[in-house]
């Protein structure tokens, strides 16, 4: 049995519309029908369609100039062209340009069965495709962490290398990098996986209360302490513990950790009795702990106790070919949570995703895109959804010059390519030495 779909007819003919509306509702497909191209294209903006047929000669827009519209704009849509001319040359012309099939007025009931057959087998064989493609794109992903630049696929390997030690690592990069992300990955792919992973954020729990967090505290070792409870250093037993914001715990703090990371033991509060505990640190930091060792805010000793193995993230302004692939999780990710059908960003809201600068990195990427998600009216995202980030690109677009110009967007394409000059230049439209002379001239550089 085929299944239901969603079928747009477009025709100025009135009984040509509602002969299709009669034979597509009695065999239990939704249709709906317009008059015009440009009554199509706003249903389009509003709802998904499976399927089109369309009338090649209309008046305001002929069936080629809708074709072209909907191949660009609405690739989901098949299209199938109708034609009172017996044109063959046209029906040609409009599978070249990705009709999906051509029905020849008149036409009878069996001639549109064979039709439909053949768009669902296509259909079928496309989503087939999706299928296979999809786990293409997974080897983008690792454990949720999405990239496919050069910087990227080092850190991938990277946390592949350290995953089997117990070597301490700290993870060293701005907010909403995805140190924690990283940070679980190594957990996931070590032998601790079936162990506790225990995430504490430093910075946002005060130094009088993180020591009972992390040692614990035996019943009325202070006020309020009705009841015995094991701190974290504990409970991660076999684990990862994860301390986030590591560079703002308190000196004290450090040597009692110190302590611990040498003897692997540890005294809750209000007990003598020292308890084993097993777990690997992995550590994060947004500030430099180099400056903060010479301003004798961080001591050195317990700097290179958790600096065994460093990992540098990359901010995302240095890794903007990861922005598209970003952008399509968040897309699909938002969509699907908010039950809204945004499932396209166009090439001009592309490029200004791609010219903004994200001072607060993935993390502010995902919330712009969950934002023009549940404020979009229409199934793709244009420039204006991203118009509050304007007065923040104002002051990082190009010069007014053509060079400067010429300069941004040869950055940007050698970007999205990976620094494929090949690629590159055939987007650019020229060869590649010429390429090579506008990068050395411009002295372009590849992002690490």
């Amino acid at each position: 049995m085929n299944p239901k779909m969603n079928i747009m007819i477009v025709d100025d003919e009135k009984v040509v519309r509602e002969s299709f509306l009669h034979w597509f509702e009695k065999i239990g497909h939704n249709v709906d029908a317009v008059a015009s191209g440009p009554e199509a294209l706003e249903k389009l903006a509003q709802a998904a369609f499976d399927l089109m047929f369309v009338d090649i000669k209309m008046p305001d827009m002929d069936g080629i100039e809708l074709l072209e519209r909907v191949k660009a704009d609405f690739s989901d849509t098949d299209v199938v062209i109708i034609t009172a001319y017996g044109s063959i040359e046209t029906a040609i012309r409009a599978m070249k340009m990705g009709a999906a099939d051509y029905l020849l007025k008149p036409f009878k009931p069996d001639q549109l069965t064979l039709v439909m057959e053949k768009v669902n087998q296509q259909r079928k064989m496309n989503r087939e495709c999706d299928y296979l493609k999809g786990r293409l794109e997974k080897i983008t992903q690792f454990d949720n962490i999405i990239g496919q630049s050069a910087v990227m696929e080092k850190i991938f390997d990277l946390i592949l290398e350290v995953a089997e030690s117990d070597a301490s690592v700290l993870l060293a990069g701005e907010t909403g990098t995805g140190k924690e992300l990283i940070a679980k990955a190594i957990h996931a792919k070590s032998p601790r996986a079936h162990f506790p992973f225990i995430a504490i954020n430093c910075g946002a729990v005060p130094d009088s209360l993180l020591g009972s967090e992390l040692f614990g505290h035996r019943k009325g070792a202070f006020t309020g302490a009705v009841q015995s409870r094991k701190g974290f250093l504990e409970v991660a037993a076999g684990g990862t513990l994860f301390l986030d914001e590591v560079g703002e715990i308190s000196a004290k703090m450090q040597i009692d950790l110190l302590r611990v990371l040498e003897e692997k033991k540890i005294c809750p509060i209000g007990s003598s009795q020292p308890v084993d505990v097993n777990f690997r640190l992995i550590s994060a930091t947004r500030r430099d702990l180099h400056k903060a060792i010479d301003a004798g805010s961080f001591r050195r000793d317990f700097f290179y106790r958790i600096n065994v193995i460093r990992i540098d993230i990359p901010p995302l302004r240095k890794r903007k070919s990861d922005i598209p692939l970003l952008v399509d999780h968040f897309l699909e990710k938002y969509s699907h949570e908010t039950a809204k059908h945004v499932d396209r960003i166009t090439p001009g809201a592309q490029d200004l995703l791609m010219a903004y600068d994200w001072p607060g990195n993935v993390r502010e990427l995902e919330n712009v895109v969950e934002r023009a998600v549940v404020l979009s009216k229409s199934r793709s995202l244009e420039p204006d959804a991203f118009d509050f980030l304007c007065p923040h690109l104002e002051r990082q677009l190009p010069g007014r010059s053509l060079k400067a110009h010429e300069q941004a967007y040869i950055r940007r394409v050698l970007s999205e390519t990976g620094w494929n000059v090949t690629r590159a230049a055939a987007i650019l439209d020229i060869n590649r030495a010429t390429l090579h002379k506008k990068i050395k001239r411009y002295g372009l550089e590849r992002e690490v």
